[in-house]
């Protein structure tokens, strides 16, 4: 296994531990889960600072990615761009459009799937604390995503694997979409640092999408592949 792929199984072991702590915690002592959150360790510093503070250190990292980040992350600089010998301008411009159809279709169906958590949020039937549950629970589905299996590629996207993937750093917009409807500074400044690592994302894709398919970007090809997440997957 590679490094990443070992860096991306520790991580996604630590987030499950620590999700599951907080379902345990809220099934049985909701009240006892949301005081723990919110009291201040020191200098009126909680949990939840820390987390959002974790989070939003991540998201600015993905502004403005070093070397150290994923293969499918860092396909978006241009010194990581090796650019395929005459390759096709025609059938990039296919790509580009068929991925852009099927990026459409999973934003639609992301949000509507959310729309039904926020109705039932508006209805009161769920609180903070769900939607707050919910967004790991979202986070967890990131890293089954990455390395097990992901919905979006095999019945939308259709990609080959997360380093070639179109919509790859969409992932803290989709962890984030729930936080949209709590009204609070630390809900709202991270699905909305999230909306802007989505848009950088998404200008760099039009402006240069010959970095982002294995037919003009050699370092996209299987065989010039460091991270090797896939593994699982096969």
């Amino acid at each position: 296994m590679t490094k990443k792929l070992k860096l991306y199984l520790v991580r996604f072991c630590i987030k499950i531990i620590a999700i599951l702590f907080l379902m345990v915690f809220y099934i049985t002592d909701k009240q006892g889960m949301t005081e723990f959150l919110t009291r201040g360790i020191i200098w009126k510093i909680s949990p939840l600072h820390i987390i959002w503070a974790f989070f939003m250190i991540i998201m600015i990292l993905h502004l403005f990615p070093n070397d150290l980040r994923s293969m499918a992350l860092l396909k978006s600089k241009e010194k990581k761009y090796i650019p395929v010998e005459n390759y096709s301008e025609f059938d990039l411009l296919k790509y580009v459009n068929d991925q852009n159809r099927k990026a459409w279709i999973v934003m639609l169906v992301w949000l509507l799937f959310n729309s039904v958590f926020a109705l039932i949020y508006l209805l009161g039937l769920i609180g903070e604390a769900e939607l707050l549950l919910l967004s790991g629970f979202y986070l967890i589905c990131d890293y089954i995503c990455i390395l097990f299996y992901c919905p979006f590629r095999s019945k939308i996207m259709k990609n080959k694997c997360c380093v070639n993937c179109r919509i790859y750093d969409w992932g803290h917009f989709m962890m984030f979409t729930p936080m949209l409807f709590i009204k609070n500074f630390f809900s709202w400044s991270l699905f909305f640092t999230s909306l802007v690592v989505l848009i950088r994302w998404e200008l760099i894709y039009v402006k240069h999408p010959e970095r982002f398919w294995s037919g003009s970007n050699k370092v996209l090809k299987c065989e010039n592949c460091k991270d090797k997440t896939c593994k699982f997957k096969h």
